[in-house]
């Protein structure tokens, strides 16, 4: 049976008892019995001083990039660490004045662009030095601990999707990661990680045997935040990534597209553990609202061998070749970023967008990224608690 960090937590909370206590949390954070934290505290004699939500809200009722400003009442106060700016992404420096002890519990997807991981290392940067124990509450990666996928970011495309110097699927805990950070960074922070009991690398989500709560709206299941760590760069193309739909990132289209065409051109490189199925969809919001979109459905048959990123980036250099005047990479503001494309600040850095445009060939995209893996799985080692 796997334990996460807040129910080995709640076995014992002498550590806690006189403290002055923040949380951050969203809907995820909750006990093997679905108590969410702050009850299950509370019933322990642990009084929140408040709450911090990110991205989505508390309860994940927000849509992505949208400023959250109202919340449900949860008997503190609740303070946003996401809003319609940069400097929205952490609280005012006084709200962490009265503090002792900072509690972390939210489910991490295990991709470098879920922002509340890089929620956590913003944290992590404003405590800096101060007297605050920041006490992780392990969850584990739904993705399991073994594979990685996709290139290392340059730190010049630094973002609220690419703050920490990790593949796109890390294979890494939220503890871990913190640690990661905190060596990396050289932070000044006191660090306690309340491991996973029971957890092992090779267990996806569905080995855990804990329950699965969408940790933002478009995360509906396990399979989504396995096709994610790929499927998320179309938000950089002018691509419905299925937002709108029931099944977002495991479908995808556009009015231009021919999806049996679409088809013919990715069977032709045989990516493993994957398959393809020609559709057609009508999103109700988001990108082509109330049209019609052709495109494919992605049929996950063994996610051992299904790398996402090596299918995102094969999909889009098939559609750059075959619809070259209709393709458009997205150069709006993204997460509060005007600087870069989005979809290079989802790569971490300009060079593969590039070379999609270039019509390189895809084993020639697909090498680029492959020494940043071998490096990271080595390198990574020295940071496991599991």
């Amino acid at each position: 049976m796997i334990a996460t960090g807040l129910d080995l937590l709640l076995q014992d909370t002498s550590a806690l008892k006189g403290k002055n206590i923040a949380l951050i949390a969203n809907q995820t954070s909750v006990t093997r019995d679905l108590d969410y934290s702050w009850n299950a505290l509370a019933e322990k004699g642990i009084r929140l001083k408040r709450i911090f939500s990110p991205e989505h809200g508390l309860f994940a009722t927000e849509q992505d990039q949208v400023a959250v400003t109202v919340q449900p009442e949860t008997g503190c106060d609740i303070v946003s660490l996401y809003g319609d700016c940069m400097e929205s992404l952490l609280p005012d420096e006084s709200l962490f004045d009265d503090i002792d002890i900072l509690l972390f519990d939210i489910q991490d997807v295990g991709a470098r662009y879920y922002t509340y991981v890089n929620t956590l290392a913003l944290i992590m940067e404003a405590i800096d030095g101060r007297d605050i124990e920041l006490i992780i509450l392990d969850r584990p990666n739904p993705l399991g601990g073994i594979h990685v996928e996709g290139p290392m970011p340059d730190p010049a495309y630094r973002s609220f999707v690419g703050i920490f110097p990790v593949p796109v699927r890390h294979a890494m805990t939220p503890g871990e990661l913190a640690h990661l950070y905190r060596d990396w960074r050289k932070i000044d922070i006191n660090l306690t990680v309340i491991s996973l009991q029971g957890w092992q690398r090779t267990m996806n989500f569905s080995k855990t045997g804990l329950p699965w709560i969408p940790p933002s709206p478009n995360m509906p299941t396990t399979e989504t935040a396995l096709v994610y760590p790929g499927m998320c760069l179309l938000e950089g193309l002018n691509i419905s990534e299925g937002r709108g739909t029931t099944t977002p990132f495991l479908h995808f289209g556009a009015p231009f597209i021919e999806p049996y065409d679409l088809k013919k051109s990715l069977d032709e490189l045989e990516l493993e553990g994957v398959i393809f199925r020609p559709t057609f969809f009508k999103p109700s919001f988001h990108k082509y609202s109330n049209e019609v979109a052709g495109g494919l459905f992605l049929h996950v048959c063994d996610p051992e061998s299904f790398d996402a990123f090596s299918t995102a980036i094969a999909l889009t250099a098939a559609l750059q070749r075959l619809y070259p005047q209709e393709l458009r990479f997205l150069d709006e503001v993204y997460e509060f970023n005007a600087t870069f494309p989005a979809f290079d600040l989802l790569c971490g850095s300009g060079s593969l967008r590039r070379m999609i445009s270039e019509n390189r060939p895809f084993e020639e995209l697909r090498a680029s990224w492959k020494k940043d893996e071998a490096a990271f799985l080595s390198a990574k080692e020295i940071f496991h608690l599991y």
